[in-house]
This record gives structure tokens, C-alpha cells and sequence, in this order.
């Protein structure tokens, strides 16, 4: 049975803080909306969630949580009951939540020691229709995760948390490399990734459309971040895409179109990647390759199974 509803927010902790709130709250085209003594929250205009990125300084770089929304309170009271009888360590029961638009969630560990939190009852942020060339993000898209153990992690997620795979990218040399997952009929809200450790693989953001898209793309090409890969369009979800490193070596993507299913009939599909018109049916992109690839692994998050902060 399926009870999260979307993704809410992704939570990062980082060393540089002033830096990184400078990126995402200006050329990345955030709002920061809440913020306390090294603690903030970014907002996305076009968004009804309260804020779909926290910052927090801390020591050492980390990805703090991953929030999904839940429908209603009973499903994140269900929710709770089923990890428990699964034996999986709860971070906190079922209660209010203490953070912008309130709420009532709770948050857990995931197999591979990320803090994930599930929230229902937050109320909804003063949002805007965006604008006809206005090249912000209009909401979060989706976030992908890096594992060593990709199918492990895959079976957790579908038994626990109702996620259904939608494709999956492999490769003659390097087998099964990536998984998309769903919580509804939007292609994949949370994406697999085989990495050597667990960390964060990218955050994406969704823009207004194609011409947004681009333009937001340059503006932080002509800021002087570094690009990874793109401008291009995958052929998996059928999205565009444009990542880029933020102050933190985390990847960030820029992205549109994302394609939504028709799940009674959606049968997974398992995509060579190793073929350019996979990565990339535009053949815009620059090249898919090893040390590309590897920008993404990020750093080893060593913060797995131990809690935030609230």
C-alpha cells in the first residue's frame, strides 16, 4: 500500500554555510524564507511546500534527511506502525513537527543509515504561478541517492515505503547502475545510484519549461559555477538535464518535462547506457563518461545512523 504522496525537502549540513546560502538563495534562484543562527530554509516560488531545501553549518559536510509528504496523519501513524513491525529503528515517533508550516511526522533510518523524515497536515506556503521567462525553480523534481548496495536498498524502499520501479539503467560492463522510483504516476521521485558509498548522488529542481530551463542553465554557467553535464534530455523519465556542483561539491540539476505515467499500464524498461542516445537523446550533452560519472559519487557521508538536529 502506497501512503507518501511527494517529496517535501532535502536537508544539507555544510562547513561553508554563508557560501552555500549565497548559491542557493541567489543564483540558483531560491527564497530563503526562515532562517536562525547557522539554520535556513529556501523555498521555491512556484512551490506549496514550506521550503523544499534546509541548510544547516555543521563541522562536516553531510545530507541530513530526505522529507516525503504523507496524505494525512493516519497514514503517517500506519506508516510508522509498519517500519516498527519491520523492525526498523524509528528516530523519533509519530508527533508534531518543529519546523516551518508544523505538521505531523516523524523520522526514521532508511537501510543504508540516511535519516528520512514523513510528514502530513503542513501547511501550505503562499505560492505563485512563474512567470513566462522567469528562470527559477518552480518546485523540487526529485532526489537521487548514492548506494553500494543498489538492489538491497531498491527492495527496502518498495517494501517499506510503497515506491515502484519505473526503469532502470545498466550497462554491458558495469550491470545495473541506477533505479528510478515512484510514489505516483510522475516517472521517478527518487532515483537509486550504485556508488562505492552511501551519500547524496543530486538534488534536481524543476524549471517553468524549456526556455526557462535554458535560461536558468546559463545563468549559472555565466556565474562561474562548475557545470558537469548538459545541457540534454534523458531518454529515462524523457527530462532535460543540466548538473552543476554547488560551493559544497554536492550536484544540483536543473531539469523540466519530466515525464508522468500511466502506471496500470507502465511496464520498467532496462536502458543500455553505455549508448549515447540513453544519456542523452539530444546528443547535446557533453560526453557521459567515467570522470563525469565519478563527480557524482560525492564524499562519504559519515553521518549515517546518527539523528540532526530537529
Amino acid at each position: 500500500m502506497r501512503l507518501l504522496t511527494h517529496l517535501r525537502h532535502v536537508d544539507l549540513a555544510v562547513p561553508d554555510y554563508d557560501k552555500q546560502l549565497d548559491f542557493y538563495a541567489g543564483v540558483w534562484g531560491l527564497t530563503k524564507v526562515a532562517e536562525d543562527s547557522g539554520l535556513s530554509f529556501l523555498a521555491a516560488e512556484g512551490s506549496p511546500e514550506q521550503y523544499v531545501v534546509r541548510l544547516r553549518k555543521a563541522d562536516e559536510k553531510r545530507l541530513d534527511l530526505v522529507s516525503y509528504g504523507a496524505a494525512n496523519a493516519a497514514d503517517v501513524d500506519t506508516l510508522a506502525e509498519r517500519l516498527l513491525a519491520g523492525g526498523v529503528q524509528l528516530i523519533s515517533r509519530p508527533g508534531p513537527v518543529d519546523t516551518p508550516g508544523g505538521g505531523y511526522g516523524f523520522r526514521f533510518f532508511d537501510v543504508d543509515g540516511r535519516t528520512i523524515e514523513v510528514s502530513a497536515d503542513v501547511e501550505a506556503r503562499h505560492h505563485r504561478r512563474i512567470e513566462e521567462k522567469e528562470a527559477i525553480p518552480v518546485r523540487l523534481s526529485h532526489v537521487v541517492l548514492n548506494s553500494p548496495d543498489l538492489n538491497r536498498t531498491r527492495a527496502w524502499y518498495e517494501r517499506f515505503l510503497g515506491f515502484a520501479l519505473s526503469d532502470t539503467l545498466s550497462s554491458p560492463h558495469m550491470g545495473e547502475v541506477m533505479h528510478f522510483m515512484r510514489i505516483s504516476n510522475q516517472h521517478h521521485s527518487m532515483a537509486l545510484a550504485k556508488g562505492p558509498h552511501t551519500s547524496l548522488h543530486h538534488v534536481s529542481f524543476e524549471m517553468r519549461g524549456l526556455d526557462e530551463y535554458m535560461r536558468g542553465s546559463g545563468r549559472v554557467m555565466r556565474a562561474g559555477f562548475r557545470k558537469i553535464w548538459g545541457p540534454g534530455r534523458h531518454l529515462a523519465g524523457d527530462n532535460t538535464f543540466t548538473y552543476f556542483l554547488d560551493p559544497h561539491g554536492n550536484t544540483v540539476e536543473y531539469t523540466t518535462e519530466l515525464e508522468l505515467l500511466d502506471e496500470d499500464t507502465w511496464h520498467p524498461h532496462v536502458y543500455d547506457f553505455s549508448q549515447p542516445e540513453v544519456t542523452d537523446q539530444w546528443g547535446t550533452a557533453n560526453a557521459m563518461n567515467e570522470l563525469v560519472a565519478k563527480e557524482s559519487f560525492n564524499d562519504v557521508d559519515r553521518g549515517v545512523f546518527t539523528a540532526p538536529p530537529v
